[in-house]
């Protein structure tokens, strides 16, 4: 660092001033860009999706006139999820949050496409209405010049309601396609709101998050008691609703990973692992689910999900994950 030369030597008193200035401007800058160094946020994958969805769908006019509570719900759900994140909240949480709002996202863009759909089936009871009104009035027009003609014209008065007939028919044809496929759009939707309040209510139940392997509902070491493989009775209601699951969706199959922390020997980790998958497993077969749909197998203590050297962290490390494969059609847009 250079010395400043004393206002006595050569060094002029306006130069001196001129340079503090300077190099307070100089310290600020980098103090501020340390500042900015220091409290840029890790990315997260989850929420940056989640907001490139929320933006699509808030750039589509059809979403924004047709569903904007939906789209309302998703953007503060969205918002929770940065809050979180700006706090300093748990990743597990951040995640959560960001794939309900990406979800909600996706209710806001089905509810648009219910009700655009909804107005193509009002335009086709319109056309409906417009063809019996058509054929009503060629109905009566044949009728008026089958009893003006004359008897020399009777053979061509027949012949011209045999040709109205055929027109009538055609056009009853189309009148009943026009109502079959209105009906069939009907059920479509009908199908569609009842998938879209469905699906919302059972990520709440489950309490799920979306993961690389799909959808994963873990299970804390509450449900047995300690160095135990047998199942609490209190932990009966979380089965309960996994039954349910598994009854209101019948193509689902699952995996079922037991976890251990890193306490004790890695044998007996593995065979504890091993028979608490093996207990929620069996539960399930009890409560109705066919057992060809599942399986079970024990991880031990080699996939922890935190740090083993703290009480809190081996508690979350003791868990049973039940993980549902992606689908095709897995709980996204259809």
């Amino acid at each position: 660092m250079k010395i400043s030369k004393p206002l006595s030597q050569k060094t002029p008193a306006r130069a001196v001033l001129s340079a503090r200035p300077a190099r307070l401007l100089l310290m600020t800058a980098i103090a501020a860009a340390l500042a900015a160094c220091s409290t840029v946020p890790d990315r997260n994958v989850a929420l940056d999706e989640a907001q490139a969805r929320l933006n699509v769908a808030q750039s589509d006019p059809q979403v924004g006139a047709l569903a904007p509570e939906e789209l309302k719900q998703a953007a503060e759900t969205l918002r929770a999820a940065n809050a979180a994140r700006s706090a300093g909240g748990e990743r597990a949480t951040i995640d959560h949050l960001a794939y309900l709002a990406s979800q909600r996202v996706t209710i806001a863009q089905d509810t648009a496409a219910s009700k655009a759909a909804q107005a193509v089936t009002a335009g086709a009871a319109a056309e409906r209405d417009r063809l019996r009104l058509e054929m009503r009035t060629q109905e009566a027009n044949a009728a008026q010049q089958a009893a003006t003609a004359s008897q020399q014209a009777a053979t061509s008065a027949q012949q011209q309601l045999a040709l109205s007939r055929q027109t009538t028919a055609r056009q009853s044809s189309d009148l009943a396609q026009a109502e079959a496929a209105a009906q069939v759009e009907r059920d479509r939707l009908a199908r569609r709101d009842a998938r879209v309040v469905d699906l919302e209510s059972q990520l709440n139940a489950l309490n799920a998050k979306k993961t690389e392997r799909g959808m994963v509902v873990t299970l804390g070491d509450v449900l047995f008691d300690t160095g135990k493989s047998q199942l609490r009775a209190d932990g009966s209601r979380n089965m309960a609703q996994l039954a349910e699951f598994f009854r209101r969706n019948p193509e689902r199959s699952a995996s079922i990973e037991g976890h251990t922390d890193s306490v004790g020997s890695s044998d007996s980790n593995q065979t504890l692992s091993d028979r608490r998958a093996g207990a929620v497993k069996a539960a399930l077969v009890r409560m109705g689910v066919p057992a060809d749909r599942l399986t079970a197998t024990g991880f031990g203590k080699d996939r922890p999900v935190a740090d083993n050297d703290t009480p809190s962290g081996r508690q979350m490390n003791r868990r049973v994950e039940i993980v549902f494969p992606t689908q095709a059609n897995d709980m996204s847009s259809k």
